[in-house]
């Protein structure tokens, strides 16, 4: 018995078996220990990193969270399933409203369920959990007692808000500043509406400010309004969480032309209400998700057929007018294109955006590089010159002789984004962007923090993720303390421990006799091993053949086609009902961690594997092996569906 079946479910069907026929040489040294049908060793549970969590930048407790949904692992008495999924899945992210409807979801293409059927719908999953707790009016938990310490948080969106969040949960009193009128940064300003819907986000940036000990100061700028030495003399640390503002510019000849703008500034016109209109043919340039808005936007506000010049898209963008809401009465649709320098399988949007976006009637070339912007004689831009390219060494190479234009009233660069360093230019690595060390901390500034886009554009996750890490730096750096080293897997772990006290089944204090075994002790947890920290199992570690073939919960989508989609602001999608939410939970495949399916008690033929008393059980402890009875026949280990049973200890 050698190569794991698993890898060959999707070639030739999913199967019950484990191993090949024919198969019986053990494929690694630890294996071949193995006496005929006994060894010297015996089952332990390893606790380990599912690939779901270590795909999620902001390193959620997925599977924790699935698990309570599925009703696998019970709330503390007295609390709702509902509240303490919502409890769990906060622990890491205070946005599961809004992360579940717009995270891109790296933690479905991590799924292990991908190597069965088709992965588990967790972004669905989270905007229940978000909703539900809105809907719930559950509050978090008050903050610990306050430290005495004041962190300033320069800048108000995903990243600045989550390390409010984090850093009053520890105690630390912070004021937020922002130069916007409101607070949510690229959720408010960058996207849309109808993706992000603003009675979620107030209602979550409104719970975290409820914690209370978080002052706001808002349409102020660090830099211009108040200085950077103010800033110091007023606080006890300061964490830069500014974002990525400035839109790259198309980077060919004309690409500065006044009716050139960014995809970020564009989006911002749309989100404050100053941009009403777009233009008769819009061409959006890029690829990722940005592109993706930029082009659904243009759709939906369509353009009016006589404009007057003082009214031009590209004027309310740069912040010179706003268009009247009258606007939109006499509205029809725009000519939208959309170009990629790569072919679709290479686009960074997601998948399923693209398809709405070309539902909604928006045209897509990919494999095709801006050459050059043509210009009308007083400079504004008329047309894009495109080539199909090919990529070399990761730059296009446009091929000769297929160049052709698209006619534009309007061009969009969503081609990358950029810091907005103005007054703060001591801060500059020299690429608009602030340097950081592991531990979040700004070079060669004693007290200062950095963490979100400007530190490296990515994905909202991303920025929620490094505040959560920055702000526990934070907290070392005011408590006096070195930064601790941090763990190879860098994520929010399910604890046994604190698992067994929340259920008032915590070991009893140690009373340092040196003795043989724990095996008979109640001082500490016999069996386990938590490797959480350093390892993350894989599907070659599981029994997929436990699982069987179940169809995905999918959300449905509200998506317009054709010009009906002109004015439509609607949310598309439509969440989950509980019921649903639940089934889909039950998909999770637990990787890492028992989900007490009883295989290796059923199948154990010494009966030395048993299950723990119910009362003194729990996540995570729900079998125990009796090692005058295992002979370290392996057959636990070989059925164990979530690969939570290694062969290990020894005699």
């Amino acid at each position: 018995m050698a190569t794991p079946w698993s890898k060959t479910y999707r070639e030739e069907g999913h199967t019950f078996r484990k191993f090949r026929d024919g198969d019986h040489d053990w494929p690694d040294f630890e294996s071949r220990i193995f006496d005929a049908d006994h060894s010297h060793k015996c089952p332990t549970y390893v606790h380990r990193t599912p690939p779901c969590q270590g795909s999620c930048p902001a390193g959620e407790d997925i599977r924790g969270w699935l698990q309570v949904v599925r009703g696998l692992e019970k709330p503390p008495e007295g609390m709702s399933w509902q509240e303490y999924a919502f409890r769990r899945a906060t622990d890491a992210n205070p946005f599961p409203s809004q992360m579940g409807r717009v995270c891109p979801a790296p933690c479905e293409d991590g799924c292990n369920r991908n190597e069965v059927e088709d992965y588990v719908g967790i972004n669905a999953v989270e905007q229940f959990i978000g909703d539900t707790a809105i809907a719930e009016g559950y509050a978090f938990e008050p903050p610990a007692p306050d430290t005495g310490k004041h962190v300033a948080i320069i800048g108000g969106g995903p990243a600045g808000l989550t390390a409010a969040y984090q850093l009053r949960r520890r105690g630390h009193r912070c004021t937020i500043y922002d130069d916007h009128e409101a607070l949510g940064g690229m959720m408010r300003y960058g996207i849309p509406g109808y993706r992000t819907p603003r009675q979620f986000l107030d209602s979550e940036i409104d719970r975290i400010l409820a914690l209370g000990g978080i002052e706001t100061r808002l349409s102020m700028r660090v830099g211009r309004d108040v200085s950077f030495e103010a800033i110091e003399a007023e606080h006890d640390a300061v964490l830069w969480t500014i974002g990525c503002q400035s839109g790259r510019p198309l980077p060919v000849p004309g690409g500065d032309a006044p009716n050139c703008v960014s995809g970020v500034k564009f989006l911002e016109a749309f989100n404050t209400g100053r941009l009403k209109v777009a233009a008769d043919r819009v061409v959006c340039v890029g690829g990722g998700d940005t592109s993706i808005d930029v082009v659904s936007v243009a759709r939906r506000l369509g353009r009016i057929k006589r404009s007057n010049p003082k009214d031009r898209p590209e004027l309310a963008v740069h912040g010179f007018v706003a268009h009247d809401a009258a606007m939109a009465a006499v509205r029809t649709g725009a000519t939208v294109t959309l170009t990629s320098l790569l072919p679709r399988s290479g686009m960074t949007a997601a998948d399923h955006e693209v398809e709405d976006a070309l539902r909604e009637g928006v045209s897509v070339l990919t494999g095709v590089m801006p050459i050059e912007v043509l210009l009308t004689d007083d400079g504004r831009a008329q047309a894009l010159r495109l080539a199909e390219c090919d990529m070399v060494d990761g730059r296009p190479v446009a091929r000769e002789g297929t160049e052709f234009e698209i006619e534009a009233d309007l061009l969009v660069s969503a081609i990358g984004q950029g810091g907005n360093l103005e007054g703060l230019e001591e801060l500059d690595n020299g690429r608009g962007l602030i340097e950081a060390d592991a531990f979040f901390r700004v070079t060669d500034r004693p007290g200062h923090f950095v963490a979100g886009d400007i530190i490296r554009p990515h994905l909202l996750t991303t920025a929620i993720g490094q505040a959560s890490i920055a702000a526990s730096c934070i907290d070392q750096h005011l408590g006096g303390l070195s930064p601790k080293r941090r763990p190879r897997v860098d994520v929010h772990h399910f604890n046994l421990l604190e698992k067994l006290r929340e259920q008032q089944l915590a070991p009893e204090e140690y009373d340092r006799r040196q003795e043989w075994g724990t095996c008979f002790s109640n001082y500490a947890v016999h069996n386990y091993e938590d490797r959480s920290a350093h390892e993350i199992v894989v599907a070659e570690d599981m029994f997929l053949g436990h699982f069987g073939d179940t169809p995905r919960n999918r959300r449905d989508e509200r998506v317009p086609e054709g010009d009906a989609v002109l004015g439509h602001f609607e949310e598309r999608i439509v969440g989950l009902g509980e019921s649903q939410a639940v089934a889909e939970a039950d998909r999770c495949m637990s990787c890492g961690l028992c989900f007490e399916c009883d295989n290796c008690v059923i199948y154990c033929p010494q009966d030395a594997v048993f299950r723990v008393k119910k009362d003194k059980g729990t996540t995570g402890r729900y079998v125990d092996t009796d090692y005058m009875k295992c002979i370290g026949c392996h057959i636990c280990a070989d059925v164990c569906p979530s690969g939570y049973i290694d062969m290990g200890m020894g005699e």
